[in-house]
Protein backbone atom coordinates (compact mmCIF):
# COMPACT_ATOMS: atom_id res chain seq x y z
CA UNK A 1 0.00 0.00 0.00
CA UNK A 2 1.22 3.49 -0.75
CA UNK A 3 2.31 5.89 1.97
CA UNK A 4 -0.18 8.54 3.07
CA UNK A 5 0.79 11.93 4.49
CA UNK A 6 -1.89 14.18 6.00
CA UNK A 7 -1.98 17.80 4.94
CA UNK A 8 -4.09 20.84 5.67
CA UNK A 9 -3.92 23.74 3.25
CA UNK A 10 -0.67 23.45 1.31
CA UNK A 11 1.16 20.63 -0.42
CA UNK A 12 4.71 21.32 -1.61
CA UNK A 13 6.73 19.14 -3.95
CA UNK A 14 10.44 18.52 -4.07
CA UNK A 15 12.64 21.60 -4.47
CA UNK A 16 15.14 19.61 -6.49
CA UNK A 17 13.14 19.92 -9.67
CA UNK A 18 11.34 22.82 -11.28
CA UNK A 19 7.71 23.50 -10.61
CA UNK A 20 5.62 23.06 -13.76
CA UNK A 21 2.39 24.49 -12.34
CA UNK A 22 1.18 25.85 -9.03
CA UNK A 23 -1.74 27.47 -7.28
CA UNK A 24 -1.24 29.94 -4.44
CA UNK A 25 -4.16 30.64 -2.13
CA UNK A 26 -6.70 30.06 -4.89
CA UNK A 27 -10.34 30.70 -4.08
CA UNK A 28 -13.19 30.32 -6.56
CA UNK A 29 -16.66 31.55 -5.65
CA UNK A 30 -19.86 31.18 -7.63
CA UNK A 31 -22.98 33.27 -7.04
CA UNK A 32 -23.59 35.95 -4.44
CA UNK A 33 -25.10 36.38 -0.99
CA UNK A 34 -26.83 33.37 0.52
CA UNK A 35 -26.60 31.56 -2.83
CA UNK A 36 -22.80 31.87 -2.96
CA UNK A 37 -20.88 28.62 -3.30
CA UNK A 38 -17.14 28.19 -2.70
CA UNK A 39 -15.75 25.71 -5.22
CA UNK A 40 -12.15 26.30 -4.01
CA UNK A 41 -11.15 27.64 -0.59
CA UNK A 42 -7.60 29.02 -0.45
CA UNK A 43 -5.96 26.08 -2.24
CA UNK A 44 -2.17 26.08 -2.53
CA UNK A 45 -0.48 23.23 -4.38
CA UNK A 46 2.58 22.66 -6.57
CA UNK A 47 3.11 20.22 -9.43
CA UNK A 48 6.71 19.23 -10.05
CA UNK A 49 7.99 19.02 -13.62
CA UNK A 50 8.25 15.44 -14.79
CA UNK A 51 5.65 14.11 -12.37
CA UNK A 52 2.26 12.47 -12.88
CA UNK A 53 -0.34 13.76 -10.41
CA UNK A 54 -3.94 12.60 -10.08
CA UNK A 55 -6.59 14.80 -8.46
CA UNK A 56 -9.47 13.01 -6.75
CA UNK A 57 -12.39 13.83 -4.52
CA UNK A 58 -16.14 13.40 -4.12
CA UNK A 59 -18.53 15.03 -6.56
CA UNK A 60 -18.51 18.78 -5.95
CA UNK A 61 -15.16 18.72 -4.14
CA UNK A 62 -13.58 21.22 -6.56
CA UNK A 63 -11.23 18.88 -8.42
CA UNK A 64 -12.30 19.91 -11.93
CA UNK A 65 -12.47 23.58 -10.90
CA UNK A 66 -8.87 23.37 -9.68
CA UNK A 67 -7.69 21.83 -12.94
CA UNK A 68 -9.55 24.43 -15.02
CA UNK A 69 -8.06 27.23 -12.91
CA UNK A 70 -4.53 25.85 -13.30
CA UNK A 71 -4.97 25.63 -17.07
CA UNK A 72 -6.35 29.15 -17.31
CA UNK A 73 -9.72 27.87 -18.53
CA UNK A 74 -11.61 29.39 -15.61
CA UNK A 75 -11.07 32.66 -13.76
CA UNK A 76 -10.42 32.68 -10.04
CA UNK A 77 -11.84 34.91 -7.33
CA UNK A 78 -8.62 35.26 -5.36
CA UNK A 79 -5.06 33.92 -5.36
CA UNK A 80 -2.51 33.23 -8.09
CA UNK A 81 -1.95 30.52 -10.70
CA UNK A 82 1.34 29.85 -12.48
CA UNK A 83 2.57 27.69 -15.36
CA UNK A 84 6.31 27.63 -14.78
CA UNK A 85 7.21 31.21 -13.86
CA UNK A 86 4.34 32.74 -15.86
CA UNK A 87 1.39 33.99 -13.85
CA UNK A 88 -1.65 32.67 -15.69
CA UNK A 89 -4.11 34.50 -13.46
CA UNK A 90 -2.75 37.87 -14.64
CA UNK A 91 -2.35 37.13 -18.35
CA UNK A 92 -4.09 38.90 -21.19
CA UNK A 93 -6.29 36.78 -23.45
CA UNK A 94 -3.66 36.98 -26.20
CA UNK A 95 -0.82 35.76 -23.98
CA UNK A 96 -3.02 33.07 -22.48
CA UNK A 97 -3.91 31.76 -25.93
CA UNK A 98 -0.23 31.60 -26.85
CA UNK A 99 0.57 29.78 -23.60
CA UNK A 100 -2.08 27.16 -24.30
CA UNK A 101 -0.73 26.62 -27.82
CA UNK A 102 2.89 26.16 -26.78
CA UNK A 103 2.97 24.96 -23.17
CA UNK A 104 -0.27 23.14 -22.35
CA UNK A 105 -2.03 20.04 -23.62
CA UNK A 106 -5.63 19.09 -22.81
CA UNK A 107 -7.62 15.89 -22.61
CA UNK A 108 -11.27 16.47 -21.71
CA UNK A 109 -14.18 14.19 -20.92
CA UNK A 110 -15.88 15.73 -23.96
CA UNK A 111 -13.82 14.96 -27.02
CA UNK A 112 -13.94 18.45 -28.63
CA UNK A 113 -13.04 17.11 -32.06
CA UNK A 114 -13.68 19.07 -35.24
CA UNK A 115 -16.25 17.06 -37.26
CA UNK A 116 -14.93 18.08 -40.68
CA UNK A 117 -11.39 16.83 -39.96
CA UNK A 118 -10.10 13.26 -40.04
CA UNK A 119 -8.70 11.62 -36.92
CA UNK A 120 -5.16 12.34 -38.11
CA UNK A 121 -5.97 15.99 -38.83
CA UNK A 122 -7.58 16.38 -35.40
CA UNK A 123 -4.52 14.88 -33.74
CA UNK A 124 -2.15 17.21 -35.58
CA UNK A 125 -4.33 20.33 -35.22
CA UNK A 126 -2.51 21.86 -32.19
CA UNK A 127 0.82 21.56 -34.02
CA UNK A 128 -0.64 23.09 -37.18
CA UNK A 129 -2.04 26.04 -35.24
CA UNK A 130 1.32 26.58 -33.54
CA UNK A 131 3.16 26.31 -36.87
CA UNK A 132 5.13 23.27 -35.74
CA UNK A 133 5.94 20.09 -37.65
CA UNK A 134 5.22 16.76 -35.99
CA UNK A 135 7.86 14.19 -35.16
CA UNK A 136 6.92 11.17 -37.28
CA UNK A 137 8.43 8.71 -34.80
CA UNK A 138 6.53 10.25 -31.90
CA UNK A 139 3.31 10.48 -33.89
CA UNK A 140 3.58 6.80 -34.81
CA UNK A 141 4.19 5.81 -31.18
CA UNK A 142 1.19 7.81 -29.97
CA UNK A 143 -1.10 6.40 -32.66
CA UNK A 144 0.07 2.84 -32.02
CA UNK A 145 -0.41 3.16 -28.26
CA UNK A 146 -4.00 4.38 -28.48
CA UNK A 147 -4.84 1.91 -31.26
CA UNK A 148 -5.78 4.32 -34.03
CA UNK A 149 -3.64 3.01 -36.86
CA UNK A 150 -6.63 1.84 -38.92
CA UNK A 151 -8.79 4.89 -38.15
CA UNK A 152 -6.65 7.89 -39.07
CA UNK A 153 -8.65 8.63 -42.21
CA UNK A 154 -12.04 8.51 -40.44
CA UNK A 155 -13.99 11.55 -39.27
CA UNK A 156 -15.42 11.75 -35.73
CA UNK A 157 -18.92 10.70 -36.82
CA UNK A 158 -17.40 7.49 -38.18
CA UNK A 159 -15.77 6.65 -34.84
CA UNK A 160 -17.17 5.21 -31.64
CA UNK A 161 -17.11 7.26 -28.46
CA UNK A 162 -14.09 5.35 -27.21
CA UNK A 163 -12.24 5.91 -30.45
CA UNK A 164 -13.02 9.63 -30.34
CA UNK A 165 -11.57 9.82 -26.83
CA UNK A 166 -8.44 8.09 -28.05
CA UNK A 167 -8.10 10.74 -30.76
CA UNK A 168 -8.38 13.40 -28.05
CA UNK A 169 -5.68 11.68 -25.98
CA UNK A 170 -3.37 11.44 -28.97
CA UNK A 171 -3.99 15.11 -29.83
CA UNK A 172 -2.80 16.20 -26.38
CA UNK A 173 0.22 13.92 -26.37
CA UNK A 174 1.55 14.49 -29.87
CA UNK A 175 2.74 18.06 -29.25
CA UNK A 176 4.69 17.00 -26.12
CA UNK A 177 3.60 20.05 -24.11
CA UNK A 178 5.17 21.08 -20.81
CA UNK A 179 1.98 20.23 -18.92
CA UNK A 180 -0.97 18.03 -19.89
CA UNK A 181 -4.23 18.60 -18.02
CA UNK A 182 -6.46 15.56 -18.33
CA UNK A 183 -10.10 15.32 -17.20
CA UNK A 184 -11.06 11.62 -17.02
CA UNK A 185 -8.83 10.77 -20.01
CA UNK A 186 -9.83 7.09 -20.07
CA UNK A 187 -13.46 7.60 -19.08
CA UNK A 188 -14.84 6.43 -22.44
CA UNK A 189 -12.31 3.69 -23.12
CA UNK A 190 -12.64 -0.02 -22.46
CA UNK A 191 -10.37 -1.42 -19.77
CA UNK A 192 -7.72 -2.67 -22.18
CA UNK A 193 -7.48 0.57 -24.18
CA UNK A 194 -7.66 2.62 -21.00
CA UNK A 195 -4.78 0.74 -19.45
CA UNK A 196 -2.70 1.20 -22.59
CA UNK A 197 -3.28 4.96 -22.50
CA UNK A 198 -2.46 5.16 -18.80
CA UNK A 199 0.76 3.22 -19.34
CA UNK A 200 1.68 5.57 -22.17
CA UNK A 201 0.98 8.62 -20.02
CA UNK A 202 3.11 7.10 -17.28
CA UNK A 203 5.86 6.29 -19.78
CA UNK A 204 5.84 9.85 -21.15
CA UNK A 205 6.43 11.12 -17.61
CA UNK A 206 9.17 8.67 -16.66
CA UNK A 207 11.18 8.65 -19.87
CA UNK A 208 10.43 12.00 -21.52
CA UNK A 209 9.91 14.26 -18.52
CA UNK A 210 6.26 15.01 -19.37
CA UNK A 211 4.18 16.62 -16.62
CA UNK A 212 0.61 15.38 -16.28
CA UNK A 213 -2.18 16.57 -13.99
CA UNK A 214 -5.18 14.25 -14.22
CA UNK A 215 -8.64 14.50 -12.67
CA UNK A 216 -10.20 11.07 -12.21
CA UNK A 217 -12.74 9.22 -10.10
CA UNK A 218 -11.16 5.84 -10.89
CA UNK A 219 -8.74 4.38 -8.30
CA UNK A 220 -7.20 2.14 -10.99
CA UNK A 221 -6.41 5.16 -13.18
CA UNK A 222 -5.03 7.09 -10.19
CA UNK A 223 -2.70 4.20 -9.34
CA UNK A 224 -0.64 5.02 -12.45
CA UNK A 225 0.23 8.44 -11.02
CA UNK A 226 3.27 9.29 -8.91
CA UNK A 227 1.07 11.21 -6.49
CA UNK A 228 -2.61 11.59 -5.74
CA UNK A 229 -4.06 14.65 -4.02
CA UNK A 230 -7.54 14.55 -2.55
CA UNK A 231 -10.02 17.43 -2.32
CA UNK A 232 -13.12 17.77 -0.16
CA UNK A 233 -15.30 20.87 0.08
CA UNK A 234 -12.85 22.93 -1.97
CA UNK A 235 -9.80 22.12 0.14
CA UNK A 236 -6.89 19.70 -0.21
CA UNK A 237 -7.26 17.22 2.62
CA UNK A 238 -4.93 14.29 1.81
CA UNK A 239 -2.01 13.22 -0.33
CA UNK A 240 -0.92 9.75 -1.38
CA UNK A 241 2.44 8.94 -2.97
CA UNK A 242 3.35 5.74 -4.81
CA UNK A 243 -0.36 4.93 -4.88
CA UNK A 244 -2.04 1.59 -5.34
CA UNK A 245 -5.67 1.24 -6.35
CA UNK A 246 -6.51 -0.18 -2.91
CA UNK A 247 -4.79 2.69 -1.09
CA UNK A 248 -6.60 5.24 -3.26
CA UNK A 249 -9.94 3.54 -2.62
CA UNK A 250 -9.32 3.46 1.13
CA UNK A 251 -8.49 7.16 1.15
CA UNK A 252 -11.57 8.01 -0.90
CA UNK A 253 -13.71 6.10 1.57
CA UNK A 254 -12.17 8.06 4.42
CA UNK A 255 -13.30 11.31 2.81
CA UNK A 256 -16.88 10.38 3.63
CA UNK A 257 -16.02 11.16 7.23
CA UNK A 258 -14.53 14.57 6.55
CA UNK A 259 -16.37 17.36 8.35
CA UNK A 260 -17.10 20.46 6.32
CA UNK A 261 -15.49 23.57 7.79
CA UNK A 262 -17.11 26.88 6.74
Amino acid sequence: MGSVSRVTATISTSTKRQTAARAVGVTKLYGEGEAQVAALRGVSVEFTAGEFTAIMGPSGSGKSTLMHALAGLDSITDGEVYIGDAEVSGMSDKKLTELRRTKIGFIFQQFNLLPMLTAEENILLPLAIAGRKPSKDWFDRVVDTVGLGQRLGHRPTELSGGQQQRVACARALVSQPEVIFADEPTGNLDSTSGTEVLKFLQHSVRTLGQTIVMVTHDPHAASYADRVIFLADGRIVDELREPTADAVLDTMRSLDGKVRVA
